[in-house]
């Protein structure tokens, strides 16, 4: 029998987290609905729903709640050849609410070149936030994209910088337009 993928979902101040774990590894995460992330695993391995996974929603209940080192040590796992691995590692290797560029991204997992595909790497990371790809913007500082929204990705980087408040005023004042 195959492993059961858990999964559950959690608040967070930017909307609902999905988690999903097999094998107590992190599998897939995001901001989106559990179902979605499942379908992103390409997975033979049953889905299993349950209310809480452990050290998985401590760690990002603790992280949200202010200690942004709280999702440093979780395991990860995600399919990709060897520069994507080499830019999810150093991804989380950059300081809760610093920043580095693509071409600083691409520079440190070992190919100085390959700057689309350090953004690449970004936009396929399945294991946002716990893969901090909110922490890399474009050169000169502009935040670049984000799969979940630029919205999102300020909050992320305010949250660990410990201003959060005037992030969180203006995504309210947005919202009201």
């Amino acid at each position: 029998m195959t492993e059961a993928v858990l999964a559950t979902t959690m608040p967070t101040p930017v909307g609902d987290l999905a988690l999903l774990v097999r094998d107590d590894v992190l599998v897939a995460a995001g901001f989106t609905d559990v179902h979605d992330q499942y379908a992103r695993l390409h997975t033979d391995s049953p889905l299993k729903i349950v209310p809480h996974i452990s050290r998985f929603s401590d760690a990002m209940t603790s992280y949200f709640e202010g200690d942004v080192t709280a999702m440093d040590t979780l395991p990860v796992a995600q399919p990709g050849g060897a520069f994507r691995q080499a830019a999810w590692k150093v991804m989380r290797e950059v300081p809760a609410g610093e920043v580095i560029s693509y071409a600083e991204l691409a520079a440190r997992a070992g190919n100085p070149d390959a700057v689309r595909a350090a953004g690449t790497a970004c936009a396929t990371n399945m294991v946002a936030p716990i893969v901090p790809c909110h922490r890399i913007v474009r050169t000169g500082g502009a935040l670049g994209g984000y799969y979940y929204g630029l919205g999102v990705k300020e909050w992320l980087l305010a949250h660990e910088r410990g201003d959060v408040v005037a992030v969180q005023e203006e995504l309210e004042l947005s919202a009201a337009d």
